[in-house]
């Protein structure tokens, strides 16, 4: 289980700092005191450490409001930070000291961050990220013999936690993963027992299995238990702790003794004697009054005194206690006090505050364990980032678009009564719908016009690259800004925003489309010239080490939430929307139409002009999103010198497992016409995927090998010097790529394997065949996967290949040719799943993702949500979504809900989901549904 870095502040949208459990709501975290800073090691739950920097004079409450806000955790005070002080000692940090003089020695001490305050039930932590790290706490105290239960017990915690690790079962990687992961001592006699309860929770999330392995670990007698040794007047050894509901006294694991806050009068200690002074029991006229524990040191017993001055206050108090005044002369006793907000009170500021039930996305949990060795220093500076980049300026490609309620219009009736004043008919939708992705168009144009502002004034580019980006796009920019004024003067008139209306003059867009479309005709040389624009581009940037990082720089700003080069063919894209547009509106105008004439033969005439267009450059469309795919991979890939050779087709990409001596391990696929790559994920600074291995497609051959191996979707692809055995995750992404890797061999053996001599030369690792096999099953220190010194940049984290990796799934070309030719863009109302009202944003929807925007007037999104593995249903009577128009959009546990604005978006949806929910393309296809 895996903490991922993604939770470090990352939930899109949500203010900074906000989360911060031991400040005031709406505070920011306190002002670091003037001072040197000094570098505090933190260990989290997940075994990686980071590193925070704090004034030496800080107190402990600024290094614990910092591991806080790196976590964006809002239910803070359930943890605490401890280590061991010079007498070796395991304390807890106090928040109210300075920290430097509690840790001596801070470059030799390492603190945890741990739980510390265990509630009786677990409903009432109300994040899943709390929950998700009080999980990591049961494994962590389970593995170590802390948690001590029966063996149907730890078996059954153990199954919860291998179903959020590796999903649902499958015997072979189940036993390869308990192999592999020690959970318990005494693990590999219960493996059966293990696999057995594992069996039976299928279709389990990663939230609801730590919500079960939670309500198990809570009934159990050494829950949240940590033992102080102890003696009592007899000597005979014992053991102390604190609970919720008070003082326990334990033999052995054996719980035998328990004092009920009620009950308790006064904890105090003097020397080694632990007191506990009881109110008296009026049933009961012997009844002992002072109980007395014996404990090792005067230090031992203020230890525990303190823990249980915490335990008492957090969860029976209903605010944090007032600091007692300072005595004038003399003072008695210790002035230690609980410092933070109670149980009450967290649970009041989280329900009443917006970050209420804020939703989490983890990544899939294949890790045989954490990587130790990588720090962060004040969560900003990262070597290993397992869900976004390490720099932080991209998402991870999990994160959900978490936009807060806060600065949004929640609209109810304002919209109901918009609905009523519009036009209904479809082809008022279908304008729309123009008008709405001319606008995004329009902002995906000025991309390249920023990008000739902020890159083309270098010297490193050259006079003739930069003449021909601006000669090209500047002329269709112009263009696009007065067809966008048209459109929008049109739409204006036809919802009655004039008096136009009532004349029913302009109830119509084909003329509009009709008279832009001839003036595009006529820059239709400038269109031509785009793809020679990127390809002159692309060979500059390969000459130019200075011009290539400018435009790395560009590409990691917010404005340019695509890869780069996809905004040079955006022209290209367009002219397919413009014909699909123009498509409905034909088949919507019937000969009875009182319209028909004018309206149908606009359109037509229209339809035919955008056409003749299309087919004129469609053949160069097809090479260039080749060519920007190609390039695009190269950024994810290392390992490899070149890949976008000439001939090279790029085919499908997604997750195998690959069979070897260590069993199935989760692998990167990607096909080309000539070749099959397949990589492992990298740890390296620029979070790419290392090539280990490549097989020629010339003379394969394919098997399904699912009888002979025991491992269901496998097939074994039999090339001329390996063999490798691999398995899908599901039958149907089994069909997708035995069918394409067999049209790979086919296209192979027609090209009779012209391409493979170029094999050894592309790729860097100059070892023979053998060797390299031989290398690939011994690779688990995936950190040598590192590429050249120039490639060792920032790299976005939400690529399509990561979110492919982290959704075991996979893509084809003809589906990335259908999401970048098919865009939208509109208002929708978006709802999650416990939050109540509904947010009105601005959806683009483009390359498998949905990005969020406040308004079509943003220069950048504010979130994005990647789609791939999501489905898209209707919400049922049980979920009480009571408005019209409404789709589900929903992942494992992560539910989105969206209103369109109309009846005929609403059917357009109804009819097509029995058939469109099967496959990615036709999902898209369904999604385009929903604004038509």
């Amino acid at each position: 289980m895996g903490l991922k870095s993604q939770m470090a502040g990352q939930r899109l949208g949500a203010p900074e700092s906000m989360g911060i459990s031991t400040l005031e709501p709406g505070q920011r975290p306190p002002t670091m005191p003037p001072g040197r800073q000094v570098s505090i090691r933190v260990q989290m739950l997940d075994d990686t450490q980071e590193v925070f920097e704090v004034s030496q004079r800080a107190p402990g409450k600024v290094l614990f409001d910092l591991v806080c806000a790196h976590l964006n955790l809002i239910e803070g005070d359930y943890f605490g930070l401890e280590f061991q002080d010079q007498r070796k000692m395991t304390v807890w940090l106090d928040l109210l000291k300075p920290t430097l003089k509690q840790i001596r020695r801070p470059k030799n001490t390492i603190l945890r961050f741990v739980v510390k305050f265990f509630p009786p039930d677990h409903s009432q932590l109300l994040e899943e990220l709390t929950r998700y790290l009080f999980a990591l706490q049961i494994k962590h105290d389970l593995a170590c013999g802390r948690l001590t239960c029966n063996e149907s017990s730890a078996a059954l915690l153990v199954s919860h936690i291998v179903q959020s690790e590796i999903g649902d079962f499958d015997e072979v990687q189940c036993k390869q993963h308990l192999l592999n992961n020690k959970y318990i001592p005494e693990q590999d006699a219960l493996m059966d027992k293990i696999i057995e309860y594992h069996r039976k929770h299928v279709g389990q999330t990663p939230a609801e299995s730590d919500y079960q392995l939670l309500e198990i670990a809570r009934r159990l007698e050494m829950y949240g238990v940590r033992l102080y040794p102890a003696k009592d007047r007899e000597g005979t050894k014992l053991s102390l702790a604190v609970a919720h509901s008070g003082v326990l006294v334990f033999q052995g694991h054996t719980k035998i003794n328990a004092f009920n806050w009620s009950k308790v009068r006064k904890l105090s200690f003097k020397r080694k004697r632990f007191l506990i002074k009881l109110r008296p029991d009026l049933n009961q006229s012997n009844c002992q009054d002072t109980l007395e524990f014996m404990m090792g040191s005067r230090d031992c017993c203020k230890v525990f005194w303190k823990i249980c001055v915490e335990y008492h206050a957090f969860f029976r108090l209903f605010e944090e206690p007032k600091p007692k005044p300072k005595p004038v002369l003399f003072t008695r006793g210790s002035s230690f006090r609980f410092s933070g907000r109670t149980q009450r009170q967290v649970i009041d500021y989280v329900k009443d505050s917006e970050f209420k039930k804020v939703p989490f996305e983890r990544s899939p949990q294949h890790s045989e364990s954490p990587s130790a060795g990588q720090v962060m220093v004040n969560g900003q500076k990262q070597s290993l980032s397992l869900g976004q980049s390490p720099d932080r300026r991209q998402p991870s490609p999990l994160t959900s678009p978490l936009l807060t309620d806060a600065g949004f219009v929640r609209t109810d009736d304002e919209d109901e009564v918009r609905r009523k004043r519009f036009p209904t008919d479809k082809a008022y939708f279908i304008a729309k719908e123009l008008l709405t992705t001319e606008r995004t168009y329009l902002k995906d144009l000025e991309v390249i016009t920023s990008f000739q502002k902020s890159v083309g004034k270098d010297e490193a580019m050259p006079d003739s690259l930069r003449n021909l980006i601006f000669a090209n796009f500047e002329p269709v920019y112009k263009f696009h800004e007065t067809f966008l004024n048209d459109v929008e003067q049109r739409l204006a008139q036809w919802e009655g925003r004039s008096n136009a209306h009532i004349k029913g003059d302009y109830q119509r867009v084909g003329d509009v489309m009709l008279k832009n479309i001839q003036g595009l005709k006529l820059l239709t040389a400038h269109l031509q010239k785009h793809s020679e624009a990127l390809l002159e581009l692309e060979r500059t940037c390969r000459s130019s080490r200075r011009l290539e990082g400018l435009c790395r720089d560009f590409e990691l700003q917010k404005v340019c939430y695509l890869p780069l080069n996809i905004f040079f063919l955006r022209p290209l894209h367009r002219l397919m929307h413009y014909k699909q547009i123009l498509e409905r509106l034909c088949k919507h105008y019937p000969p009875t139409h009182d319209d028909f004439r004018d309206s149908r033969a606009f359109a037509l005439t229209a339809l035919a002009d955008i056409s003749e267009m299309v087919v004129q450059l469609h053949g160069t469309l097809i090479k260039m999103e080749n060519f920007q795919k190609l390039l695009e991979l190269k950024k994810d890939l290392t390992g490899v010198d070149d890949l976008a050779i000439p001939g090279r087709e790029f085919i499908r990409l997604g997750c195998l497992s690959k069979l070897s001596g260590k069993g199935l391990q989760q692998r990167m696929f990607f096909l080309f016409n000539d070749v099959l790559m397949y990589t492992s994920r990298g740890m390296t600074a620029s979070n790419q995927f290392k090539v280990n291995g490549q097989l020629p497609m010339y003379g394969m051959t394919i098997r399904e090998s699912e009888d002979e191996w025991g491992v269901p979707h496998s097939f074994t692809l039999f090339g001329q010097r390996q063999s490798v055995v691999v398995a899908a995750s599901s039958e149907s992404e089994m069909e997708k790529w035995v069918e394409d890797i067999k049209m790979a061999i086919e296209l192979a053996d027609k090209c009779n394997g012209s391409s493979a001599e170029i094999l050894s030369s592309s790729f860097t690792d100059s070892k023979s065949p053998e060797e390299s096999s031989a290398d690939q099953e011994s690779e688990d220190d995936l950190s040598a996967s590192r590429t050249s010194l120039e490639r060792q940049t920032p790299h976005r984290g939400n690529t399509t290949v990561h979110v492919c990796w982290h959704r075991n799934t996979s893509v084809s070309m003809v589906d990335f040719s259908v999401a970048l030719e098919n865009q939208l863009s509109g208002n929708l109302l978006r709802k999650f799943k416990n939050s109540n009202g509904w947010q009105k944003l601005w959806v683009v929807f483009t390359n498998f993702s949905l990005f969020f925007y406040k308004t079509h007037q943003d220069e950048f999104p504010l979130a994005s949500l990647p789609l791939l593995g999501y489905s898209i249903t209707v919400p049922s009577e049980s979920e009480n979504i009571h408005k019209d128009y409404v789709f589900k959009l929903h992942f494992k546990s992560h539910v989105y809900y969206f209103r369109s604005e109309s009846e005929y978006s609403f059917e357009r949806y109804i009819c097509n989901v029995s058939v469109t929910n099967v496959i990615l393309r036709f999902r898209v296809f369904l999604f385009f549904a929903m604004f038509l």
